[in-house]
């Protein structure tokens, strides 16, 4: 006799369940099941950036999101934010092209293009003369 009485109640809860379902409008359900996060993958363009939105960033952009933990503080080494100490001698050795170069392609604990593997060329660049702006 109980096996009888929740199967009915599972049967009813299923049918009241599949009612439900069907009154929901396509709108309702996409909105119910949507994702609650974005995943970005290394490389691929950022929805939503300059760069998206079919503007470079600034080199202050580009340092503010991507460059500032490590050279705010010279973590590991990294030459700090608009020090001349810590910049001058990489500029007298390599020019600003050899440590643009270094940016793209890495140095030392620095992956290449630091942490901003979806910005170009030009804004590693705006970024590091941001970096040695007055120096």
């Amino acid at each position: 006799m109980k096996l009888k009485t929740w199967l009915t109640v599972a049967a009813t809860a299923l049918t009241v369940f599949a009612a439900q379902a069907q009154e929901m409008s396509n709108d309702e359900i996409a909105e119910r099941i949507k994702p609650l996060g974005q995943v970005h993958v290394a490389g691929a363009a950022a929805q939503g950036s300059a760069a998206a939105a079919g503007g470079a960033k600034s080199g202050e952009d580009v340092y503010n999101s991507a460059c500032v933990a490590c050279h705010s503080a010279g973590v590991l080494g990294a030459p700090k934010f608009q020090n001349a100490a810590d910049w001058q001698p990489r500029l007298d050795e390599r020019g600003l092209d050899g440590v643009w170069q270094n940016a793209l392609n890495g140095i030392n604990a620095m992956p290449p293009r630091g942490t901003c593997g979806n910005c170009s060329d030009d804004e590693i660049k705006a970024a590091i003369e941001y970096m040695i702006e007055g120096i």
